[in-house]
């Protein structure tokens, strides 16, 4: 006991030094697992995630190669930094992500799993909330890099050939 009792400052401060060494847990699982381990589907960020960080606070940060384009029902854009708050079932105040409806892009402000159960995953694009179905998020997409095009004088945003 007084060996403990005469050593525990060393002992601790060893073990914060440990700690300080280990790699961030949020680099442990691909952000695609982290996603389902929320209960969140993969598929709602893009194949081409180079990295990610997690707070302890929750605010995750996703980097990508560059800013680009997928579809899902709708056109989807991704910044090359996409940020939101993430919970169990959640991500609350997403920045970096838009959604294309009836030919305006709108800011996704929030994605919620209230019960996976129900196959539903809803959209908060800030004028409405928009239910999908899980499976359309199921596996990570693939995105283009976002490229403007000149096309009957007005600028518009790739993926003409898919319109």
């Amino acid at each position: 006991m007084a060996f403990l009792h005469n050593h525990f400052p060393a002992l601790l401060g060893l073990c914060g030094f440990l700690i300080c060494l280990s790699p961030p847990l949020s680099h442990s699982l691909s952000i695609h697992d982290l996603l389902k381990t929320k209960g969140l589907p993969a598929g709602l960020l893009p194949k081409d995630v180079q990295s990610y960080t997690l707070s302890e606070t929750g605010l995750l940060e996703v980097f990508l190669d560059g800013p680009c384009l997928t579809k899902f029902d709708t056109m989807a854009f991704y910044d090359s930094v996409v940020r939101a708050n993430l919970t169990y079932g959640g991500l609350t105040g997403v920045e970096g992500m838009s959604q294309e409806e009836l030919f305006l892009w709108l800011p996704v402000k929030g994605i919620i799993v209230n019960d996976p159960k129900s196959g539903l995953i809803l959209f908060d694009i800030g004028v409405a909330h928009k239910q999908l179905s899980l499976s359309l998020f199921e596996d990570p997409p693939d995105c283009k890099p976002q490229g403007s095009l000149k096309k009957n004088g007005r600028k518009e945003i790739g993926f003409e050939a898919q319109r």
